[in-house]
């Protein structure tokens, strides 16, 4: 394997055998982003110069056998949504452009409490609000797999960059399907934690459908990154104050009982889509688990009928906020942004909508009272455009079947690669756990990862 597609894991371990040096890790991550930018275009700014210093500080703390952090010398690049004081933080919108934060995001102090080497900052749609990655200000990006297609998004940028070999870890987040649909696409791993277990920032961090989280090319990195960036925060008092490790490490799934739903009670999933979904089933099965197919009584209409409410509530008024009833604001907003904020305007009661979510858990919750986990496809399509316009929401929701575990976001959900479709776009599929059962999906995804032996495979990342 090429050193810049090496795992985290892997990394740390060569660097306490001192056969790798952290400056020559990072020093392969920035030539590969030089070699894949011009054409991934997933980047939105280097910072090269402090890169350099903190990798050279981590070689000396390594040589000198001085205790390390969970992280330490390991390149990673942040999702440009989270904020860090002092520097842009521009959404990817016209409207915020040159605008400096003044405050940073919780996870991104705990990273680089950590050690970790952060090299970069990754792409997303205009705040975050499509599930392709393109804007007016940062242009497209596209999925290395095969640049005619999206990335996907929110965090497209964070999947590209993992993909292409740009960097080995990267943060991403979550309110509709953000992590796991950029994993899905771009064949790496993500995780959406259950609300509140990884702190954030008002006023997203008090919002039941939003979670930040970890992506990266194994189970093994993505709970490694998960376990520093999760737990209590000061500044957020929704967050949880248990603390819950995650762990990448194999066993036996004996005893254990999956269900797999192929189409969440009504998505029309691509056949292909389904067919790479029964390998896995085929995987965990071999894999000592006892899997059963289950029906569940949602599909998009009632998905998008239960969750607009809240994005009316929470979401549709902020995009409002920012344009401020001024035509020429608005005007500068991407047209899939203009196009989420009205269907969003025309969401319906937030009570009702309320009332709606306690009746669309019901049965997911029944149904675990009977399995561990819950495996189904991350998306219904095999792929979307590069430039796709993303101006129909309900035409694009129907293709993600992601949000349903947004609107029941107490539970945990591991996104892990699938396959790959004809088109060269990789598939994937979502690992749900009970309510705040974050350890499981892990369990399950960590023994699938080996006995499917997909993207462990040197063969498996795009030769862009």
């Amino acid at each position: 394997m090429e050193l810049h597609h090496i795992t985290a894991t892997d990394a740390a371990a060569r660097f306490r055998r001192r056969e790798l040096s952290p400056v020559e890790l990072l020093d392969a991550v920035v030539a590969r982003t030089a070699a894949t930018e011009p054409v991934v275009n997933a980047v939105t700014e280097q910072w090269l110069d402090e890169a350099r210093i903190a990798a050279e500080a981590s070689e000396r703390r390594f040589a000198g056998g001085e205790v390390t952090g969970a992280l330490e010398g390991i390149p990673l690049m942040l999702k440009e949504e989270q904020p860090i004081a002092g520097r842009t933080a521009e959404e990817g919108s016209l409207l915020e452009r040159g605008h400096i934060a003044d405050e940073t995001h919780p996870i991104v102090d705990r990273i680089q409490a950590a050690g970790a080497v952060v090299h970069a900052r990754t792409t997303t749609p205009e705040y975050c609000c499509a599930p392709v990655t393109h804007t007016a200000l940062w242009g497209v990006t596209r999925n290395p797999w095969n640049t005619a297609f999206t990335p996907g998004g929110s965090s497209g940028g964070s999947g590209a960059v993992l993909a292409a070999g740009s960097t080995i870890l990267a943060t991403g987040s979550d309110i509709g399907g953000s992590i796991r649909i950029p994993s899905s696409f771009c064949g790496v791993v993500g995780f959406k934690p259950p609300f509140a277990r990884v702190p954030g920032l008002a006023p997203f961090n008090s919002d039941t459908y939003c979670a930040d989280g970890p992506m990266g090319r194994s189970v093994a990195d993505v709970a490694l990154l998960q376990n520093v960036i999760s737990g209590p925060w000061a500044g957020d008092a929704a967050s949880l104050r248990e603390v819950v490790a995650v762990s990448g490490a194999v066993s036996s799934l004996a005893g254990m009982r999956i269900a797999v739903c192929l189409d969440l009670g009504g998505y029309d999933v691509d056949p292909v889509v389904v067919e790479n979904t029964l390998g896995v089933v085929g995987a965990l099965r071999a894999a000592g688990a006892e899997v059963e197919q289950v029906e569940l009584p949602w599909g998009p209409k009632r998905v998008l009928e239960t969750s607009w409410p809240h994005f009316g509530a929470v979401m549709g008024p902020f995009i409002e906020g920012i344009a401020a009833g001024d035509p020429q604001r608005t005007a500068q907003l991407m047209p899939y942004t203009r196009a989420f904020a009205e269907a969003a305007a025309n969401g319906g009661d937030y009570v009702a909508g309320l009332e709606a979510e306690s009746a669309f858990y019901r049965p997911f919750g029944e149904l675990m009272q009977r399995f561990d986990v819950l495996v189904c496809p991350t998306i219904a399509t095999t792929g979307l455009d590069a430039e796709e316009p993303c101006t129909d929401s309900d035409a694009v929701f129907a293709q993600l079947m992601t949000l349903p575990f947004n609107v029941i976001g107490r539970v945990p959900v591991l996104a892990v690669p699938s396959g790959i479709a004809p088109n060269g776009v990789p598939t994937g599929v979502q690992i749900v756990g009970r309510t705040f059962d974050d350890a499981t999906v892990f369990r399950v995804g960590a023994a699938l990862e080996q006995e499917l032996g997909l993207w462990t495979d040197p063969a498996w990342w795009p030769a862009l």
